[in-house]
């Protein structure tokens, strides 16, 4: 019989912890997504790529930081206008340069 394997814990910004939410995670990514020509399918195919990720690091705590980094890597993947706008949101952008660089970059 094979153990559970536990997701890490999810370490925030301000210290705190929490622990993984694949439900949560789906929420800010399917936020991004509205009204983009994105599959449910392709949504958890990302998702199961994240954990997959996650998991063969065997870390028992992960920076918020870090999942934030997986998912922009995924958006980028299957829909850039998607991925645009999470990173606007979780990069909250200083100045217009730095998300013009974001727009330079894909």
């Amino acid at each position: 019989e094979r153990p559970e394997v536990a997701m890490p814990t999810v370490v925030k910004r301000d210290g705190g912890r929490a622990d993984f939410d694949a439900a949560k995670l789906r929420g800010s990514m399917m936020l991004a997504l509205r009204k983009r020509p994105v599959s449910i399918e392709q949504v958890d195919a990302a998702l199961e790529r994240i954990q997959e990720k996650l998991l063969a690091g065997s870390l028992r705590e992960v920076p918020s930081t870090r999942l934030g980094e997986l998912v922009m890597r995924e958006l980028k993947r299957i829909d850039k206008v998607a991925y645009v706008r999470f990173a606007s949101v979780y990069r909250s952008f200083e100045d217009v340069d730095e998300f013009r660089q974001l727009i330079r970059d894909i």
